[in-house]
């Protein structure tokens, strides 16, 4: 008997109303990843807090459409100031995913619209 193996597809948005859990999963000042599964496809994404505020982004780069951490939740510059890709050394702002210096400048991350309500990081 022979099983077919399928490759799991990527999707690059959710849908709103999705509940990641309590922001408080998230240090201040760090990031976490996300994979959701979307029907037969997942969709990987992280976010970055900031106090009550948090900041989404698809874990992408526009440079290579790699996921930008190499090892999990490790998403920002050694000062937590600015986003990084581990591949390249693109930099990107915290709060537009603006590309600040690297191989894709002028280009930005792809934002993933998160939101906070009652203490709990919900899609927007």
């Amino acid at each position: 008997m022979t099983e077919e193996v399928t490759a799991v597809g990527r999707v690059w948005s959710t849908r709103a109303g999705i509940n990641l859990g309590p922001l408080d999963l998230i240090a201040d000042g760090a990031a976490r990843n996300y994979v959701l599964q979307i029907g037969e496809n997942r969709f990987h994404g992280f976010v970055v807090r900031r106090g009550q505020a948090a900041f989404g982004y698809v874990d992408r780069c526009p440079h290579a459409g790699l996921p930008l951490a190499q090892q999990l939740d490790q998403y920002l510059t050694p000062d937590g100031g600015m986003i990084a890709c581990s591949w390249h050394g693109a930099v990107f702002a915290i709060d537009d995913g603006a590309c600040l210096g690297g191989p894709c400048a002028g280009a930005r991350l792809t934002s993933w619209p998160v939101r906070v309500e009652n203490g709990r990081l919900l899609t927007a």
